[in-house]
């Protein structure tokens, strides 16, 4: 049993790092004794091949670099993973506030181009939401809204800057 649930450890840590947690539950869910998995786990934690601090500095650094989210959403994404509040936090530092409002003004920017004609109200709104989908607070997300240049507004007048259409 201990070669078989080492093995189950070893495939499932080949293709990309895994959390403490998430091996735990593959190993539950294999029928592997709890005993055994958390002595296998223990010794794996001990030789490096699980670090859920690594784990939770490359998810955010991945995730906020490719899919825009927030810190909010990582640190959302992060718990269900099972990771620990202090790795999460240690890993979330990496993104300041200006790292933050760059990657929300990629997502407006991208949004941008494929919103051509719409109404500036509507155009506004459907990015706020965007952007609270990604876990950004509406106080960021209405101040990149806001400071979208108008022309990139793709053939709209503008964007809603304070209730008003520019």
């Amino acid at each position: 049993p201990e070669a078989v649930a080492r093995k189950i450890l070893l495939d499932t840590l080949t293709g990309q790092a895994r959390t403490r947690q998430e091996l735990a539950d593959k190993l539950a869910k294999r029928g592997v004794p709890d005993d055994l998995a958390a002595g296998l786990l223990d010794r794996f934690t001990e030789v490096g091949l699980i670090d859920d601090a690594a784990f939770a500095r490359q998810w955010v650094e991945s995730r906020h670099r490719s899919r825009g989210l927030a810190p909010m959403a990582l640190k959302q994404e992060l718990r269900r993973k099972g990771v620990g509040d202090d790795h999460v936090a240690e890993a979330l530092e990496q993104i300041d506030e200006t790292d933050q409002r760059d990657a929300a003004r990629a997502l407006v920017d991208r949004k941008l181009r494929s919103m051509r004609g719409l109404e500036p109200q509507v155009a506004t709104r459907r990015l706020a939401v965007l952007l609270a989908r990604k876990g950004y607070s509406s106080a960021m997300g209405f101040s990149v809204v806001r400071a979208a240049p108008a022309d990139a507004a793709a053939g709209a007048e503008g964007l809603v800057t304070d209730g008003r259409a520019t």
